[in-house]
């Protein structure tokens, strides 16, 4: 007999943690191999997570809504083949041992907060995510500090959350925790340490839970505020040309390729090809250094019927021909809308199309999605009186008119390109040519 590791997948570049949703299978139980054994969630999308292996399922390392730390071994099992998988401690292991900061890890005797109660069940270590151990080593957070701080996640863990209150209050002036002290023992904690009397409201009100998926795209767009200083440009594009080819050729497009045209590719399109000009609109920051992406990949915001949203990706958007950015299109909004979209389906993104027209806004100012340095909004397309400039003099006429706005990192997109390669799409989007094929 032998036991082969399960272990927590990479979900991408930016992913250092998932969230486990739910196990399938439980200890004794049989296992095919590839058959699902958990689900899993990370900000981006739920996955579900399959056996490397035949057998049975021999031990799980970790319990519903843990966050558990990519690479870690998460259940073991038990097969028939020679040779065993890799070999790996009975307990989980400690997140912080991936990430070790040089010289200031000290875990003699560890610290446990005031007022904190005792936990049984728990091994007396304490654990931390890649990414709060990331938070604290930037904001120059030592571990006997670290140690000292009230965790509010399963079995007591310092989540993000709480990490990123206490430099906050840190940083106002605020009281912080007393330092961890070797000779103290730390029991971890089994529920949250209320400091404050409930808060109450006033009136007649509703609460609402939000839940997991707000919570994360909350979080990802405080993150994104936090690291980018957002310039928003605003221009408007007469795409009278576009709405009337569209118009002609609907019919005779959904009739030939078995799939509706709408105007997220016509709009995909004019954004690849302006990025060609522009490529350093296509980018993204590492440190010091800008990182120019060659691929191209659209993202395109999609409204889930929950109300949350999510952002698909068109992978090598500008390898397509207009048929193809409209199959993508279309099967990306519905796997989203039946929320069948796989993990790598929201993975890659190096620019972002959010139609905020959709839900009949004129303009928006998005909200960058990082780590990309633009994102781009076109509003509802409006019937308006113009002026129009002909050879023959200017006139009043009746024009499809639309308001486009592009919010960037202001870190390396400055007014003049940001504003340039704006304007460039509009006048993609004005001069459509009306007598092209599909």
């Amino acid at each position: 007999m032998a036991l082969v590791d399960i272990i927590m997948p990479k979900m991408g570049e930016s992913i250092m943690e998932a969230t486990i949703l739910r196990w399938h299978k439980k200890p004794g139980d049989n296992i095919r191999m590839d058959e699902t054994v958990l689900d899993i969630a990370t900000d981006k999308v739920d996955s579900e997570v399959p056996s490397t292996a035949e057998g049975t399922l021999a031990e799980v390392l970790y319990k519903e809504n843990d966050v558990v730390a990519v690479g870690a071994v998460i259940a073991r099992v038990q097969t028939a083949a020679g040779v065993s998988g890799n070999a790996a401690p009975a307990t989980p292991t400690p997140a912080f041992k991936q990430n070790t900061p040089p010289a200031e890890v000290t875990v003699d005797i560890p610290y446990q907060p005031a007022g904190s109660k005792t936990n049984s069940n728990s091994s007396g270590i304490r654990f931390y995510s890649p990414l709060v151990l990331n938070i604290a080593a930037q904001e120059g957070i030592a571990m006997s500090e670290l140690e000292s701080i009230p965790g509010t996640g399963n079995d007591g863990r310092v989540t993000k959350k709480d990490i990123l209150q206490y430099v906050s209050s840190r940083k106002h002036g605020g009281n912080s925790v007393t330092p961890a002290r070797k000779e103290e023992v730390m029991v971890i904690p089994t529920a949250r340490v209320e400091t404050s009397a409930p808060v109450t409201y006033g009136g007649n009100v509703e609460i609402i839970e939000m839940d997991r998926m707000r919570k994360l795209i909350a979080d990802h767009m405080v993150k994104s505020k936090h690291t980018s200083p957002h310039v928003t440009s605003f221009t408007e594009a007469d795409v009278t040309n576009l709405v009337l080819w569209r118009g002609k050729v609907k019919k005779e497009f959904e009739k030939r390729e078995n799939t509706k045209i709408t105007f997220t590719p016509l709009f995909i399109e004019a954004i690849v090809r302006c990025i060609k000009k522009y490529p350093l609109i296509n980018s993204s920051i590492d440190g010091d250094k800008i990182i120019v992406k060659k691929d191209i990949n659209i993202g395109m915001a999609t409204a889930l019927p929950s109300g949350n949203l999510i952002v698909p990706v068109i992978k090598n958007a500008d390898q397509l021909n207009l048929v193809g950015l409209t199959k993508q299109v279309n099967l990306l909004a519905e796997n989203a809308r039946n929320n069948k979209l796989k993990a790598d389906d929201t993975q890659g993104g190096t620019f972002t199309l959010t139609n905020v027209g959709t839900f009949g806004s004129l303009m928006g100012t998005p909200i960058i999605n990082q780590p990309q340095v633009a994102i781009l909004a076109v509003g509802a397309i409006k019937k308006r009186p113009v002026v129009v400039e002909t050879p023959h003099g200017d006139s009043i006429a009746i024009r499809h008119m639309m308001y486009l706005s592009m919010s960037y990192d202001h870190r390396i997109v400055d007014g003049s390109l940001g504003a340039t390669f704006l304007t460039a799409v509009a006048r993609e989007l004005e001069n459509f040519n009306s007598d092209r094929d599909f």
